[in-house]
């Protein structure tokens, strides 16, 4: 069971011997806004498709999808960086990834997040189930996202594909600058593998739809 600790100072200890720089320390520690470039490349070979979506978020793992960089030194354990934020919810930011991606792709009439007010053909449904800095173990953390998608088609409320996606990417250090551009990265795969799957899925159901 994922163990949650508040501000202490045992915690201090931890991180010294762990080697994990910048866990939770005092209150007065000044707070620094990461907010990671995204740069996710649409692939030519997605299919061009002439339906539209939109994005539903939800989270199965309330704890990791907040303004706090969430980090496990220690199998077991769940603490945050002190000093340290995100500038977007992590669910935000997938969803920002995904929606640049296919955008920038061309392979969509329209895509935005529900409640926008445009017509949607397919709602994709984000379960966010991971997102955090793990050190598994090692000497240094991995940025880890997990996500489950599911692909609803809106006018018989079927669910036509589901999927989860599992990224991990090691990080280059254990400064938080270094888990941050390791979450850009995680986030730019991510971005990726979920507009491919969804451009591929929905596409599939259409093609089975029209005979």
């Amino acid at each position: 069971m994922t163990r949650y600790r508040s501000f202490v100072p045992a915690l201090l200890a931890v991180a010294l011997l762990c080697g994990c720089a910048g866990l939770i320390g005092g209150p007065s520690e000044p707070t620094s806004v990461y907010a990671p470039v995204l740069d996710s490349q649409p692939d030519a070979a997605w299919p061009t498709v002439t339906w539209s979506l939109d994005l539903a978020r939800q989270s199965s793992a309330p704890a990791l999808d907040g303004p706090s960089i969430m980090v496990s030194p220690t199998p077991g354990e769940l603490q945050a960086y002190r000093g340290a934020r995100w500038a977007q919810v992590p669910g935000a930011m997938i969803e920002t990834s995904l929606l640049r991606t296919l955008e920038d792709s061309g392979k969509i009439t329209s895509v935005s997040r529900q409640g926008s007010g445009a017509a949607a053909t397919y709602r994709l449904l984000l379960d966010l189930r991971d997102f955090r800095s793990d050190y598994a173990g090692g000497a240094t953390p991995s940025a880890t996202i997990e996500v489950n998608a599911k692909l609803l088609h809106l006018s018989d409320q079927a669910i036509v594909g589901s999927h989860t996606f599992k990224i991990v990417q090691p990080s280059s250090g254990v400064d938080v600058a270094q888990v941050s551009d390791a979450f850009a990265k995680a986030l730019d795969t991510l971005g990726h593998d979920l507009a491919g799957w969804t451009l591929e899925t929905g596409q599939a159901h259409e093609r089975q739809h029209s005979r």
